[in-house]
């Protein structure tokens, strides 16, 4: 599966879903606390602006330099700057996820490219931008009453969450260990992250595992199971994200 085709595809699964919404209905509160339906999208539209930013500049390693403040503070102000109506917000957002796309496909797939906490390889940077589509897809769709079944393109931010562990430990402040994980995608597939051998072990669907990742649901809210020392502390730190 390639991972900025994915993308792109899921994307478009948004796109289709937004076309028709009313005035109304952009105006209306998402899913993500203190935002409506168009503020997340207006974020993901200057996230994707800074895609191809980023990748423009990528010998920049000071672009995403911030000082002391925290990367969600930022993120915060620079929604409630610009927010705008729906249907413009719309517009803006369409144009910038294809700016991103073209930017990706272009890029020196080598070349790390400057993001919020650490330079990216561009599909490394196109699976990060997939895990968010996703997360603030759910908290669209879910208030909306609007389908957003999990498909393939889950195991993408199922690997994520798993390849990013040391650093979710780091944040922590609690030590790295090594953790296997046996998901079971949307189509029945069984997909394994980890050495085999790993004391821990996380067992159990694929959806529910990427909610965790992305704080959308709590380990006790699945039906994912942790068996050994550390499996449990993985499911705490996990994330999908970056902070």
């Amino acid at each position: 599966m390639d991972t900025i085709d994915d993308l792109a595809a899921e994307q478009e699964r948004l796109e289709s879903l937004l076309e028709s919404l009313t005035a109304e209905q952009w105006c209306s509160p998402s899913a993500a606390a203190g935002w409506s339906i168009a503020d997340v999208l207006l974020h993901l539209a200057q996230t994707e602006e800074a895609v191809a930013m980023s990748v423009a500049n990528a010998t920049r390693p000071d672009l995403w330099e911030r000082g002391d403040r925290a990367l969600d503070d930022s993120v915060a102000d620079a929604v409630s700057a610009e927010r705008a109506p729906g249907e413009a917000v719309f517009v803006r957002w369409k144009a910038a996820r294809q700016q991103a796309l073209a930017a990706l496909r272009a890029a020196d797939p080598d070349q790390r490219v400057p993001w919020a906490a650490s330079p990216l390889k561009p599909r490394v940077l196109a699976t990060t931008r997939l895990a968010e589509h996703w997360a603030h897809g759910l908290d669209i769709t879910d208030p909306l009453g609007l389908p957003f079944p999990d498909t393939a393109r889950l195991r993408h931010i199922a690997w994520l969450g798993h390849r990013t562990l040391p650093y979710a430990f780091e944040v922590a402040g609690v030590p790295s260990y090594d953790v296997h994980c046996e998901l079971t995608g949307p189509d029945g597939d069984i997909w394994i992250f980890g050495p085999p051998d790993a004391d821990s072990v996380v067992r159990g669907p694929a959806g529910d595992f990427c909610r965790v990742g992305a704080r959308r649901l709590t380990p006790e809210q699945t039906s994912l199971v942790a068996e050994g020392p550390h499996a449990a502390e993985a499911l705490r730190v996990l994330r999908n994200y970056a902070v």
